[in-house]
């Protein structure tokens, strides 16, 4: 049994790259939110006291030029490189007085040291004397960090030693520095390029996933400490120019607000968290577009799908066996097109068909196959595929599992608003949350990865209006079915609302069958509330065709689902 921490007022922190950038953005609000001690490590020097020509200017033009007239008054001959390394000594002792300055206003206290945290030497040297003032090192946020963005056959080995020394041997140097078994916290900042990938920053991504895998394995070996590598995106900081923005925009690319970023940071140090050892905080590094080859061509993936590899599968089991959810296999067909076409983004989905539902029980099938074939394609505008999963028995015998056409484009329409918005209450159904779930054999069936329906707004013979909020799970926990673009999860439970439609006039329960046309244009929300609005198209004895629309409380759509065909399932086969 593990033991919660969290972050007291003697709890003493040793921070790396802390005293600039977003770290010490992060180390303001967590001393804001708990006053504790707080060691800050940097390269950097600090100028106790600045040159005479350089006080009361701030400016950068006007200090660039006070320093090219005081080289000049000493006979030295400015260079656009010389001005500039003084500049940034200047700018970089102001930026860590600010730090600290800030950062005791909040009652918190803090030290600063300039080392590298690559030399262990130098470290544990500096430190020794520090601690002895301080108190014992309870918690360690690494976020030093180096780039060095190249094409990897333009990298040299010094390129490479440069940003993946400073992130790997950085937080081994730091953890010589402590007793690990004295940790209450470790933190690592690491990078959606570890866990993405992103042009020109292989050793970046290579430097970052190290950082992924040594706090699970920390983890593993001290469970009591809280440990999280938080797998950030790019922040909306100085470095993000207005132009970077646009950029990012056009390749659909989230930038991180600095007050909601540093409030993530404080969330994660929560007890609640003390076991997520890695989050994702950021949009993936989408690669700019690739021209399209005229020739249509045609793929085939083989994936290996295990019921160990994919714990969510535990959520999801009819009648006694684990089933693969329909929007998982529709996540796989999106992300392999998007993957094939990068800069392309999934929109739509048409003639999606369950042909014969995927199952781990006493399965026989060792690898699924998803064919891939281009339809129609036009440059910077967009791709149309056929996907197919399918399977082989030992025998050679072919089974085809789902079918969809998948679209995807450069550039994502404006989303549209959903006009039939009805919040008006009822209070027809009473049933709130988990109370939809599990209790019977009418209950929906799906356990906490595909939940939840919040409460329901209105139901009528022809519609139902449902309040739903998906709590993110872990990517440990969502194996081989990433959340993306597309959210398998999140979709699952926006058709949910259905079944209790289907349940409370009819006395029947339902599970999916088919699309007819499917679209997204925004990302669904994780941790928030969103609505599904279901209008009920048709009913008949064997089935029922509605179609969904998922928006938030302005009526502006997520995605949409429209001709959904669901089958009528036995309600005595779900508990088989």
């Amino acid at each position: 049994m593990t033991t919660a921490t969290q972050v007291h007022s003697s709890s003493v922190f040793l921070v790396s790259g802390g005293a600039k950038g977003i770290t010490s953005l992060c180390v303001k609000k967590l001393a804001q939110q708990q006053p504790c001690t707080f060691i800050l490590l940097g390269r950097s020097e600090i100028l106790e006291n600045e040159p005479e020509f350089a006080k009361d200017c701030f400016e950068e033009a006007a200090l660039k030029k006070r320093i090219m007239e005081n080289l000049l008054a000493q006979g030295e001959k400015p260079t656009p490189m010389s001005v500039q390394k003084i500049y940034n000594k200047i700018a970089s002792s102001r930026e860590i007085k600010q730090t600290l300055a800030e950062i005791s206003a909040t009652g918190a206290k803090v030290e600063y040291l300039s080392a590298d945290v690559t030399n262990v030497a130098e470290l544990q040297q500096k430190l020794a004397a520090t601690v002895a003032r301080t108190g014992a090192i309870t918690g360690i946020i690494h976020g030093a960090g180096n780039l060095a963005d190249k094409l990897i056959e333009k990298k040299t080995d010094q390129d490479f030693e440069k940003v993946y020394t400073a992130k790997v041997q950085g937080l081994e140097n730091l953890l010589n520095c402590v007793n690990p078994n004295q940790l209450e916290q470790l933190v690592l900042f690491s990078s959606v390029t570890g866990f993405y990938g992103n042009i020109g920053q292989s050793d970046y991504a290579i430097a970052n996933e190290i950082l992924n895998k040594s706090a699970h394995l920390f983890k593993q070996k001290h469970p009591n400490c809280h440990v999280v590598a938080i797998n950030w995106g790019g922040w909306d900081s100085g470095m993000v120019t207005p132009e970077l923005k646009k950029a990012f925009a056009e390749r659909g690319i989230d930038i991180i607000p600095v007050d909601i970023g540093t409030q993530m940071l404080v969330n994660e140090l929560h007890p609640a968290h003390h076991d997520s050892t890695q989050v994702v905080i950021g949009s993936p590094t989408i690669r700019p577009p690739a021209p399209l080859d005229a020739e249509l061509k045609s793929y085939r993936i083989r994936r290996r799908i295990v019921l160990e590899a994919n714990p969510f599968l535990y959520d999801h089991v009819i009648a006694g066996s684990p089933v693969l959810p329909a929007t998982c296999a529709m996540s796989w067909m999106i992300n392999a097109c998007e993957e094939l076409h990068p800069g392309y983004r999934y929109l739509s989905c048409k003639e999606f068909k369950v042909l014969k539902g995927i199952t781990f029980a006493n399965s026989n099938v060792s690898e699924h196959i998803l064919e891939i074939q281009e339809l129609a394609k036009q440059e910077s505008e967009f791709v149309e595929l056929q996907t197919t999963i399918l399977s082989k028995t030992p025998e050679g015998k072919t089974h085809y599992h789902f079918r969809a056409q998948i679209k995807i484009v450069r550039k994502m329409p404006e989303a549209p608003i959903y006009e039939s918005v009805n919040f008006t209450e009822d209070n027809i159904i009473t049933a709130t949350g988990t109370d939809f779930y599990q209790k019977d054999s009418s209950s929906l069936f799906h356990g906490p990865a595909f939940q939840k329906i919040t409460r329901v707004i209105n139901i009528t013979p022809e519609k139902i209006t449902a309040e739903c909020y998906w709590a993110s799970i872990s990517a440990q926990k969502q194996g081989q079915f990433p959340i993306n673009w597309h959210n398998p999860y999140c979709n699952d439970l926006s058709t949910q609302p259905l079944w209790i439609w289907l349940n409370h006039f009819h006395q029947e329960i339902c599970l999916p069958g088919q699309l007819t046309h499917s679209e997204q244009f925004r990302a669904l929300p994780c941790d928030e509330i969103f609505y599904v609005s279901c209008e009920v198209k048709a009913k008949t004895a064997t089935g029922v065709t509605s179609d969904y629309y998922i928006h938030d409380r302005e009526g502006k759509i997520y995605s949409r689902i429209l001709g959904a065909k669901a089958v009528i399932w036995p309600m005595r086969m779900m508990n088989k």
